[in-house]
Formats: structure tokens, sequence, C-alpha cells
């Protein structure tokens, strides 16, 4: 076990690095450059305090990921990520002064790892591959967040003097204003006034030039005429106009954010499917590709990052947490999770609701007095420790051993 704990201060030019041994003393401290001499600093440094490659010096740093902890972690040695949070409560321990810098802060998070480092998770050991889908995944979260982002400003800016355009492509049953469609007319027409002038054949193009609607062409051209000849209030002409510039702008924002989600969501199919845990996971009701790939990316493919299934369910939030003082006892959904796998949780078990044994599972939590978002919940719990199991023995998702019905006690 090793003798000497190292903690890094991470900034965005340079880091500061403290060399603590057993009994808290300080053997070593340096400031190194963000850059390859600097990583090399590092070592440098490690090698002449004892590391080797069978005893790897343990490090503990804020940031969990980057140019410098990509080489740390190649190096086969333990990565402790630190939250920021977690760290400000130690720097208290040693000083009520609450002065701060990153030399005292590489210094305290060596000295949790000195003192605590059995209560600190180190970096999983993900493959290569499984960093990359990761790496894909969120990116493509993100994006699509972005979009709907995008979509909401869209929105709320066309309510103010377009009203026309969400009636005929936002709400129930509607295309969206982030399909092809609505961006090719409201490209064209970003006014109402530009909208009433279309005719029936310049319509006809633009619907020709992106998806085709369901109803056909026209159809469609007729519905959209309809809507945007209807008399409705108008701003002042050159307000009009105005907002019709500011509504350009935006769909050309759209524009980009939807090829970006296009563009990720192809890149991160293609990672996800050359995994060798892809085909196991997709074998599961409500897991697409992509949502498959999100569940993974999260959890990742260190098959020793988890203790168990209940670790796995208490990190993604689907288990509850117990809260008991005196003669208070509540159980409460966790709000401390992986937000991220816990949205793709909640997308994962709706969608399996529409396969017999989830469907079951869930109607009996909710005939049980459970409201939808519980029992939901439930049904994710359910999924992931199936999901754990199945990665863990390299076999796929088996509905009758997965929802084995309940047995019947004889009284």
């Amino acid at each position: 076990m090793s003798t000497i704990f190292c903690g890094i201060g991470w900034a965005e030019g340079h880091h500061d690095i403290a060399l603590v041994d057993q009994d808290g003393v300080q053997v070593a401290k340096l400031r190194i450059s963000d850059d390859s001499a600097g990583f090399h600093a590092l070592t440098e440094l490690l090698a002449r305090h004892g590391d080797t490659a069978e005893a790897p010096i343990p490090v503990a740093i804020e940031a969990p990921r980057g140019l410098l902890v990509a080489p740390l972690r190649a190096t086969g040695r333990q990565i402790y990520a630190i939250n920021p949070l977690a760290a400000a409560r130690y720097r208290d321990r040693g000083s009520v002064s609450r002065a701060k810098s990153d030399a005292a802060d590489a210094r305290v998070l060596a000295n949790i790892l000195r003192t605590d480092r059995h209560a600190h998770r180190p970096l999983p050991a993900d493959s290569e591959a499984g960093q990359a889908v990761a790496a894909l995944a969120r990116a493509h979260q993100d994006a699509v967040w972005d979009r709907q982002q995008m979509i909401n400003r869209l929105r709320s800016h066309l309510r103010e003097y377009y009203p026309a355009a969400l009636v005929a492509f936002h709400g129930p049953g509607k295309p969206g204003l982030d399909s092809p469609r609505a961006r090719l007319i409201l490209t064209a027409a970003p006014t109402p006034a530009d909208a009433a002038k279309l005719t029936r054949s310049q319509l006809r193009a633009l619907l020709k030039r992106a998806a085709r609607p369901r109803c056909g062409i026209d159809t469609e051209v007729e519905r959209l005429r309809d809507i945007f000849r209807v008399d409705s209030l108008r701003q002042l002409p050159q307000l009009e106009m105005a907002l019709g510039h500011q509504a350009a702008a935006l769909i050309r924002q759209l524009d980009a954010a939807c090829h970006s989600v296009a563009q990720l969501a192809a890149a991160t199919e293609e990672a996800f499917l050359a995994h060798p845990d892809a085909d196991i996971i997709t074998s599961f009701p409500g897991l697409s590709v992509l949502s498959g790939a999100r569940v993974l990316a999260e959890i990742g493919d260190d098959r020793e990052r988890f203790a168990d299934a209940r670790a796995v369910k208490a990190y993604a939030g689907a288990a509850p947490v117990t809260r008991a003082s005196g003669r208070s006892h509540v159980v409460v959904a966790r709000t401390v999770k992986n937000q991220r796998l816990a949205a793709a949780g909640y997308m994962w078990a709706f969608a399996a609701l529409r396969t017999e044994a989830p469907r079951t599972h869930y109607d009996r939590r909710r005939a049980g007095g459970e409201r939808h978002t519980a029992a939901l919940r439930n049904l994710f719990n359910k999924l992931l420790g199936c999901l754990y199991h199945c990665l863990q023995n390299r076999v796929y998702y088996d509905p009758d051993r997965a929802f084995a019905a309940p047995l019947d006690l004889a009284a």
C-alpha cells in the first residue's frame, strides 16, 4: 500500500502538485504547466518519491477528465476525482480562516486520500471504446437539450407577432418547429405578411424540398394556406419586419442545432454498435441504439466499478433513500444521482411499457397506490438491476427471468 499520496490543484493554465506522507507531512510541492512538459515533470516528481509500475502513487484531483487526467489514467494508477464541494468541507477541517490557494487545495486533496481513501471511488477503468461512446453519447444528449432550448426561444419569439406559425407547426399532431418543413417555410416567410403571400406553387415547392407530409402535399398546401390567410392581430409593419429578421436568425441557429444532433446521433450509433456490450444492452425492451448508448456512457464497461446491483441503482437514482432520525422514518426518492442516467432511465422505462412484462409490473405498482412517476422509477430500478446481471454474466435479456411471477405463500 502506498505511503505517499498526491493531490493536484487543477487550474486552467497551470496545476499545483502536493505530496504528503502517511503522517500528513508535505514532502514535496510543485507547480507544473498544462502541457506535456508539465506532465513529464509530474511523473519525474512521483518517481523520485517511490512511484513504480507495481506500486503507483494514487492521485486526487477535482477534475475527472482533461488532458492531464487522460495520461495519468494511462499509467494504470488510481485517480480519485474529489467533488469540489467535498474538498471545500475538508478544507474547513484544517483552517478556520477560509484562506484558499491552489497549493493549499492540492495539499487538502492529498490528505483526503491519506485519511479517507476508502470513502472515495477511483475513476473507473473503462475501455477506450467505452470512453468514446461516453463522449459521443453525452455530446448528443447536450445537443438535444440545446436544440430544445432553441425551439423554446423560437416558439416564444413567434408568439409575439406570428401566431399562425405556431398553429401550423407547433402542438400535438403537428410536425414541430424543428422539422425540415417548418424551418424551410419559416425561412421563406419569416413574417405573417410574407406567409399570406405564399402561393400554392411556392408552398408545393417548399414542401417537396422537405420531408413529404403523410397527408399528401396538396392537402398540406391547402392546410397551410388556410392558416396563413386567417385574419389575426398584427404588429406594426416595420416592427413586424424587424421581428422577422430576428426569427430568421433564430431559425438559422435552430438549423445548426438540428444538423449537430443528426451528425452526433450517427457517430454515437456507429461507436455504440461496435462496442461488445451493445447486443446485450439493446436486447432490453425500451432501449434503442441511442438510449442504449446513453446508458452505457454512464455505467461504463468496467465490471468492477459497482460492487453490486444496489450500487448501480443508487448511482442512477432508481433506488429510494431512507432518512431516519428518532421517531422520524421516511423513504424518499434520491435527489443526488447521475442526472444523465436518470433522464435516460425515465425514457427507457416509459418506452418499455409497450412490452408485456414491464407493463404488467408497472400496472401492478399503480394498482398498489403508486403514482405514475414512482411506478416508472420502480420499473427503471427493476430493469437496471436486470441489466447489471446480464452484463456481469454476459447473457441476454430474458423476460421470464427478469419478471418472474411472485410466489404465492401458503397460509
